[in-house]
């Protein structure tokens, strides 16, 4: 009995060390993350771009220029955690599939629910804090309405590309780990910054 005991302990430290080697080795993880923080350093520069052609925009919407690094920062937030929460749930086996899976919809729900409250609050809260610094705002009904058209919008797209990302690189033997947070981070810079402006445009617009 305990020589069968040990056999399944040497079966676990072999299947252990194989996981570690394939998963969490330095070259591993410095090959699968490195390309896509590149990626994210230019994803930067890109939304940095676009922001810089908003000048339109900043001018006539007092506030903008206070809540558009925001909205990116809280967009980043929670996409880069529904992609950890995504590529945990891959490597524990409770996502396998798109169709009818509990687990993938609980993600998605509650990150676009976070997006939809997060972005009302900040909103809220650009235009006050504005105020508060003796700033001019564009009022508290512009900015809040252009934080949930662009957090709300960029947070569904972000979800859909954190599900195909997630599931996509681990069918391919990549660590969803080591890609999908860097990917979202550089892509929800790009889109985030896109939905801000066609929120503004919008709002102008009105």
């Amino acid at each position: 009995m305990p020589s069968h005991a040990g056999h399944e302990e040497n079966d676990e430290d072999e299947f252990v060390d194989e996981y570690l080697g394939d998963f969490a080795s330095v070259r591993s993880i410095v090959r699968e993350a490195l390309p896509f923080q590149l990626l994210a350093t230019f994803g930067g520069v890109a939304s940095g771009i676009i922001l810089s052609g908003m000048t339109d925009e900043l001018q006539l919407i007092p506030g903008l220029i206070v809540i558009s690094p925001a909205v990116l920062g809280m967009r980043g937030n929670i996409s880069s955690t529904l992609g950890s929460r995504l590529g945990s749930a891959i490597h524990m086996g409770l996502i396998t599939k798109i169709e009818r899976n509990p687990e993938l919809i609980n993600s998605v729900s509650g990150s676009l629910l976070l997006s939809a409250l997060m972005s009302f609050l900040l909103g809220v809260m650009g235009h006050y804090i504005t105020i508060a610094f003796g700033l001019e705002s564009a009022g508290v009904l512009a900015l809040t309405l252009i934080a949930v058209l662009a957090g709300v919008s960029s947070g569904i797209i972000l979800s859909f590309v954190a599900v195909l990302l997630a599931l996509g690189m681990f069918r391919f033997g990549f660590d969803p780990d080591n890609v999908v947070t860097p990917a979202i981070a550089t892509i929800g810079d790009i889109v985030s910054m896109m939905m801000i402006f066609l929120a503004a445009r919008m709002v102008l617009s009105l």
